[in-house]
């Protein structure tokens, strides 16, 4: 390693319009891009598969399985892993459902539409329970992130379409857990 491997400020580089790192002695730019993270709404006839989370952030709150997508993933691929690694789940993705921005943490996420290829599922590591839920038995104030809500609110806007335009945020809704969803 160089002994110059520490040497990076935060400035605009030259032509550009916002703070970089840039190394100080080759003017090398580290560009920081926003985490992609993959998940689904994943459904056996009228139940929805929730985990309960085992890591921070929001222990203990239920989620969608889903998590960060790996270098040399496709999304696709990332939404069956993540529902293999929370929820022991075989699932067939059937369609983008949604593409949402969470701007205050630099993600983007992708969630899918998803069947249960057969019914087993099973908490992974990362979740303390799994559990199939019908609609109105969904906990909804145990919910971990407003994106999860938006997500399970576009899965039953769109149950009985076999193709629609892939949602997005709520309008004026940024995933903030302060805001009301």
């Amino acid at each position: 390693m160089s002994e110059h491997a520490n040497n990076f400020s935060r400035r605009v580089p030259a032509g550009d319009d916002r703070d970089r790192l840039v190394c100080d002695d080759c003017g090398f730019v580290v560009y920081e891009n926003p985490k992609i993270v993959v998940g689904a709404v994943v459904h056996l006839g009228e139940r929805i598969v929730l985990c309960r989370r085992a890591i921070p952030p929001r222990l203990g709150y239920w989620t969608l399985p889903a998590g960060y997508l790996e270098l040399g993933e496709s999304p696709e691929a990332g939404a069956r892993r993540e529902a293999w690694e929370e929820a022991r789940a075989d699932i067939e993705i059937e369609q983008l459902l949604g593409v949402y921005s969470i701007e205050r943490i630099s993600q983007v996420q992708l969630i899918y539409r998803a069947c249960l290829r057969n019914p087993h599922v099973e908490a992974g590591p990362e979740s303390a329970e799994v559990a199939l839920f019908r609609w109105e038995e969904i906990p909804w104030a145990e919910i971990a992130f407003p994106s999860v809500n938006w997500a399970l609110g576009h899965f039953r806007e769109t149950r009985a379409q076999t193709t629609f335009p892939p949602r997005r945020n709520p309008e004026g809704a940024t995933g903030s857990m302060r805001q009301e969803v």
